[in-house]
């Protein structure tokens, strides 16, 4: 794919401007949004998706355009399954709702950027060495096992379950108030942390572990830096509004990280076999190409659209005579840190 330095600089300059909007607008009136701002905003989000994907299948050809729809489409199924743990990091720092907007997008910047720099990482082990397909397909078998072996409902899980935060709270000053979005105050003369402080690097924390699984997954669909980027931006900027619409409905996506465990092992498989057709290792085949089929992209996003849909109707027939779905923040049980 041949992708020209103005083609990147634009695709740059657009994501920043759209990110600093984002934040003006939010840092100037801080409020809930709306359901209807947060779908009209999404609509846009997805829209622009789609309409960059036709754009990339008329100017770079049909298969790379096959291949951001695939790898957009994957990357926001991961980041579906990832605002579960956000809402639970909302709710265990009670963060005012009216706060929580900013918080998301400072946490959606701290995405970016971690995922910018495992991208540029992951295409520089890809250039230079073939046997890293191995080590990202076995990886995400692996992840894809941990999700089955410790599969269990997202109400057990605990924000507080983390290291930096705990190492944070037990070597600082903490205060128990919120002071807007202010991560540091003054308190007769001494330095205080803020519990957004805490927020912010829970989010942080949480968005670079994320990185580690989804980077490798859509390496799995394209190995072209420039669709890996996008793939990823398109999927984090509407990330914001999808968390204040789906809401407690999350909860009833009970098979979501089951479906996910299906999708990230088909990928791993993917990449194993690719590594295999592409073989280098003296010590597998005497360092000779294997013979094996490939997983063409048209058939890996068949499979993912296949798990996507069952895992949600399923989830939603479990969960039929449940009563309606309360979001995380709204209940009382929520472990507090």
């Amino acid at each position: 794919m041949n992708v020209t330095p103005l083609e990147w600089w634009i695709t740059i300059g657009v994501t920043v401007a759209v990110l600093l909007f984002d934040v003006v607008v939010i840092a100037r009136r801080p409020h809930e949004p709306s359901m209807k701002e947060a779908g009209l905003a999404l609509s846009v989000y997805v829209g622009l998706a789609v309409a960059f994907g036709i754009w990339v299948s008329s100017f770079h050809g049909g298969q790379y355009g096959l291949e951001f729809f695939t790898g957009w489409l994957t990357e926001y199924s991961l980041s579906v399954d990832n605002l579960f743990i956000f809402i639970i990091i909302m709710a265990s720092f009670k963060v005012p709702r009216v706060y929580q907007q900013e918080a998301l997008m400072i946490g959606i910047i701290l995405a970016l950027i971690f995922r910018a720099i495992f991208i540029g990482l992951g295409a520089a082990a890809i250039n230079n060495f073939s046997w890293v397909f191995y080590i990202f397909g076995l990886f995400l078998v692996y992840t894809a096992y941990g999700l089955v072996k410790s599969y269990r409902n997202h109400d057990d899980e605990e924000a507080g379950d983390n290291a930096v935060v705990r190492f944070a709270e037990r070597h600082f000053s903490v205060t128990d108030e919120f002071h807007g979005m202010k991560m540091a105050i003054r308190i007769d003369g001494k330095r205080f942390l803020t519990p957004m402080f805490l927020v912010i690097l829970a989010l942080g924390t949480t968005d670079l572990l994320f990185a580690l699984d989804s980077i490798p997954a859509i390496y799995g669909i394209t190995k072209e830096p420039y669709l890996v980027l996008t793939a990823n931006i398109f999927a984090l900027m509407g990330l914001r509004q999808l968390y204040f619409l789906l809401g407690g409905l999350l909860q009833r996506l009970v098979y979501l990280s089951l479906g996910l465990s299906v999708i990230l092992a088909f990928i791993g498989v993917k990449l194993v076999l690719h590594a295999l057709h592409t073989n280098e290792l003296p010590f597998i085949n005497n360092g000779e190409h294997l013979d094996v089929p490939e997983i063409p992209t048209l058939a890996s996003l068949g499979v993912i659209i296949v798990v996507l849909a069952v895992t949600a109707v399923a989830s939603l027939w479990k969960t039929r005579n449940q009563p309606p779905p309360q979001r995380p923040d709204e209940r009382e049980d929520i472990p507090q840190t």
